[in-house]
């Protein structure tokens, strides 16, 4: 037998195979050595003919599937009843015109399996892709026909994917809320405390992710009501959090997700992280709820220096100063602090408190960090942030309230929440008008906040209506740079990724103006920012930034994407001085999940993890997936990130950083030969780079565990 016939006879045989049995193909090498893409590709052909054809509800015509899917309860009424029915089949048209098919075999299964409509039985679909699509665009535009089509088309191109619980949820009738996470503060005392709890029970059932800010409540053995010995601490609190998540869960769907954020000179600091420890009592365990650590500038400094650390009592400081511990900065009164005798406190060795972050993230990826002083500094608007969210990124200022003692508000005070969607920056860049892109994103951002009202939690709702913040992400930087062949972590790769966010902030800048300038309103507190006196703007107009390599230059000329001029900032901070902006925060780099599967893209702006990363999707088991954009020719330019290390994942971080007035989840990952030496070392280059925010540390050893067989393409590569 001859060789083209040889390998007619195994693609054929190939043909036969079920979607599972081709997927499975990427992880075996061809007979020429090379990883089998395109059976990755007839996986996810072979999904439809054999799966999702077959167990899709058909119906003649648009007509009568949208009139079962109100009759029955599926979708919104009013969401479709907006529009004429002309344009409900103009739409429907065009989208479907398009012709989309998904390039992986998971980017399909993700989507049927996890965003799709199906019967109440969960047995068969009610929608494509393209449906989905529609019914998201049709939602947010709100009777908008122009931007309806615009909308449709910007997700379908793949150029802007709105975040999960949008992208879900948007057009159904029996929904959770399109927001995509929730933050909130407590206070030092019952109310505040049991407000707390059951708002976050509230969220959870709607789907939200929620995290609480425990550095205002008074430590383990403070006095209560001047009896000594009488407070329990933030322990007793986690636990009530913990159990709570775990009871709302969704109606099963998933587990409630929380996370806790605790000041570094908090007098619980140990205990709070010692409830992560492998080898924790289990009346302190803390086992799904997530741990943030929220470390000031001094803390550094006393470390650098070798220096003990004091821990104040909360409830003390507040005592003295008139403000809660979380409103203060502990860099600026460290010291008056330490010499003032009348708030108690306790001392620790700072080296010690960061190799005991370093043991622990050694071993349970926790907890997450964030710098106080540098999230601080780069803030633009009034107020102080003190925590961050579930994934990291949210950096947003808030509010106190103060309860009755029937917990009915005294003063209600503004907690956080954030609307989140991600533009994919190879599809961006492809499209040529990011401009337009941006534009489109933040106004269906914006969108989402004006249409939702958290009535249940009614200090989110308000924080939501006084600010219209949104969190434009990206995604799909290591995917776009290694297409370019362009090396993650490269001097080329890093001014890439300065150049794109400063254009990026222009226009979400631009975007928001021109929205306040429609709708007459600014972002409450807009006056006191320092986008209204302009000087938010000065580096931008004094040094201004264009690509410092020659390949970059040539990357925006070719896509036709104008990079900001200074007098093109100058118009701007003009235009803002005067017509204000709409939106309080504009932008956040979430870790981006599935819905970077189902658009193709690497996860928000990290490396890979693997060349052909495996997941376990319930009952199907293993399901791999390539990188995107990856071919046999250009292997060399998709390193994983356990391999780039986390200094180059770093200053990646901090070109982007710099342009973003939120945070970014930024995960850093180490070899299995790492030690908690140099955990601290990249703790520390990141502080000094100007990050903000660090998400989970990762040990190869711990990522692959148990998941590879040897010789497999995923190993050997």
């Amino acid at each position: 037998m001859d060789t083209a016939t040889l390998e007619r006879a195994v693609k054929n045989e190939a043909q036969q195979l079920d979607y599972h049995a081709l997927n499975a193909m990427l992880n075996l090498y061809d007979a020429q050595g090379h990883i089998q893409f395109d059976a990755d590709r007839r996986a996810a052909r072979q999904y439809f003919l054999q799966h999702v054809n077959q167990n899709t509800v058909f119906f003649h015509s648009l007509e009568e599937k949208l009139r079962y899917l109100v009759d029955e309860g599926y979708y919104e009424a009013q969401a479709l009843e907006q529009y004429s029915p002309e344009f409900l089949a103009k739409i429907w048209s065009k989208a479907f015109a398009f012709k989309f098919r998904f390039p992986t075999f998971l980017g399909a299964f993700k989507y049927y399996t996890s965003y799709t409509l199906t019967t109440r039985d969960g047995a068969r679909y009610l929608e494509r892709y393209e449906d989905r699509v529609v019914m998201v665009a049709l939602y947010l535009a709100r009777s908008d026909e122009d931007y309806a089509l615009t909308l449709m088309e910007e997700i379908l191109s793949g150029r802007f994917q709105p975040a999960t619980p949008t992208f879900l949820n948007a057009g159904k009738a029996q929904r959770g809320e399109l927001i995509s996470c929730f933050l909130l503060r407590l206070e030092d005392n019952m109310e505040s405390i049991g407000r707390g709890i059951n708002s976050a029970l509230q969220l959870s059932k709607r789907g939200g992710g929620v995290a609480l800010m425990l550095t205002n409540i008074r430590e383990q053995g403070a006095p209560i009501k001047g009896i000594e010995n009488q407070s329990s601490g933030v322990i007793p609190v986690m636990k009530l959090l913990e159990d709570s998540f775990s009871y709302a869960n969704q109606l099963g769907a998933r587990q409630g997700a929380g996370a806790v954020y605790l000041n570094a000179h908090h007098p619980d600091i140990l205990r709070f992280l010692d409830t992560k420890r492998e080898n924790a009592d289990e009346k302190i365990r803390i086992k799904t709820l997530s741990l943030g650590v929220v470390i000031p500038d001094i803390t550094f400094e006393l470390a650098r220096k070798n220096e003990d650390m004091y821990l104040f009592s909360p409830h003390d400081v507040e005592r003295v100063y008139g403000q809660a511990f979380a409103d203060i900065s502990v860099s600026e009164r460290y010291h008056d602090m330490v010499d003032d005798p009348r708030i108690r406190k306790t001392k620790i060795n700072a080296r010690q408190f960061f190799q005991n972050i370093a043991e622990i993230q050694f071993e349970s990826g926790y907890p997450y960090i964030l710098f106080e002083d540098t999230a601080n500094r780069a803030n633009p608007v009034a107020g102080r942030i003190s925590m961050s969210n579930l994934c990291s990124e949210i950096l947003q200022v808030n509010e106190a309230s103060t309860f009755n003692d029937d917990l009915s508000y005294q003063h209600m005070g503004t907690d956080i929440s954030c609307n989140l969607g991600s533009l994919n920056i190879a599809k961006a860049m492809d499209g040529g008008n990011l401009g337009a892109t941006v534009a489109i994103a933040v106004r269906a951002l914006s969108a989402v906040s004006e249409m939702s009202a958290i009535d249940s939690v009614p200090s989110v709702r308000r924080g939501n209506d006084v600010s219209h913040a949104i969190g434009l992400g990206q995604m799909n930087l290591h995917g776009y740079l290694a297409r370019e062949r362009i090396h993650y972590g490269s001097a080329e790769g890093i001014d890439f990724t300065n150049i794109y966010f400063c254009t990026i902030l222009y226009h979400c800048l631009q975007a928001s103006n021109t929205l306040a300038c429609e709708k007459g309103e600014s972002f409450a507190s807009f006056e006191n920012s320092t986008y209204a006196d302009g000087s938010f703007f000065d580096d931008y107009i004094n040094t201004g930034f264009q690509p410092a390599t020659e390949r970059v230059q040539q990357l925006f000329d070719a896509a036709g994407v104008e990079v900001p001029s200074q007098e093109q900032w100058t118009s701007l901070r003009e235009a803002v001085m005067q017509g204000g902006l709409y939106n309080r925060n504009l932008q956040a780099v979430p870790p981006t999940g599935s819905i970077s599967y189902i658009n193709n893209s690497t996860s928000s702006i990290h490396p890979i993890t693997s060349r052909i990363e495996i997941r376990k999707e319930g009952k199907i088991g293993r399901v791999y997936y390539p990188a995107p954009y990856m071919n046999n020719d250009n292997l060399e330019f998709y390193r994983d990130a356990y391999d780039i290390g986390p200094e180059a994942i770093i200053d990646t971080y901090a070109a982007a950083t710099r342009h973003v007035d939120q945070g970014l989840s930024l995960t850093l990952f180490f070899k299995d030969t790492a030690t908690t030496r140099d955990i601290n070392r990249a703790q520390i280059h990141a502080w000094k780079q100007g990050i903000k925010t660090i998400y989970y540390i990762r040990i190869r050893q711990l990522a692959l565990e148990g998941t590879e067989v040897q010789g497999c393409v995923s190993c050997a590569l």
